[in-house]
């Protein structure tokens, strides 16, 4: 009986492992909800806060706890809650935690080579946890559909930005139409292309009518625009 009791009384002199894990998993859960917000970023999460060593004694502290985010910068991935205490006994511990947070991304879903302009037979939405891509990725369909790969993927793969690049619309020594306007009038000629271009580039154009070499934006496949 008196073991029991000194072991209760040591018990409540002394901040319980819960009282950090509650402390940190209340903190994040405010942050990672404050940072979605203000990213204005759907997604789902969730928090774990890592086991803490069994041998830790912290004084118990007689004011209520503060907690800040130590790292990285942003509650996403691997993270470190500072908690202290700044009563008569004052401490300060690190508690580690993972936050994962789900959003929709785009994946390949099938193996794909380089070069591929992508379909909607190519690409589909996916929940991932974003806090493990590093490259970064996509969470909109239309930022794929139509571009061309930069690399090989494999099926399942995120496709990042850097995997991505805009379809040529058209390429070098293609027959184009050059639209010249001024004013009113619009003027159609044949042209040729002397680099390729994606969308809304503008690239160097010989006109075959006056044998000039123009700078034309491009419109479309085979479409140039020039402004007189």
């Amino acid at each position: 009986m008196l073991a029991f009791s000194h072991t209760h009384y040591a018990a409540a002199e002394l901040t319980l492992p819960e009282q950090l894990i509650g402390a940190s998993q209340g903190f994040l859960e405010v942050t990672v909800q404050d940072y979605l917000e203000r990213s204005e970023i759907q997604a789902r999460q969730e928090i774990q806060i890592n086991r803490l060593d069994p041998r830790l004694q912290l004084a118990l502290c007689d004011e209520d706890l503060t907690t800040s985010l130590e790292s990285p910068a942003q509650p996403v991935g691997r993270v470190t809650v500072k908690v202290s205490c700044e009563g008569a006994t004052p401490w300060t511990v690190f508690v580690p935690a993972q936050v994962k947070l789900y959003r929709k991304v785009v994946i390949a879903i099938r193996p794909l080579k380089r070069d591929t302009t992508l379909g909607e037979m190519d690409v589909a939405l996916v929940e991932r946890d974003v806090g493990l891509l590093t490259q970064g990725y996509m969470t909109d369909m239309g930022q794929v559909l139509g571009t061309r790969l930069t690399r090989g993927v494999m099926t399942d793969q995120v496709l990042a930005p850097v995997t991505i690049e805009q379809a040529k619309a058209i390429r070098k020594k293609d027959q184009v139409v050059i639209s010249a306007r001024k004013g009113g009038i619009n003027v159609r000629m044949p042209g040729e292309a002397l680099s390729d271009g994606v969308i809304g580039e503008q690239i160097r154009i010989r006109n075959l009518s006056s044998q000039r070499v123009i700078r034309a934006r491009v419109v479309g496949p085979g479409q140039v625009d020039v402004q007189m």
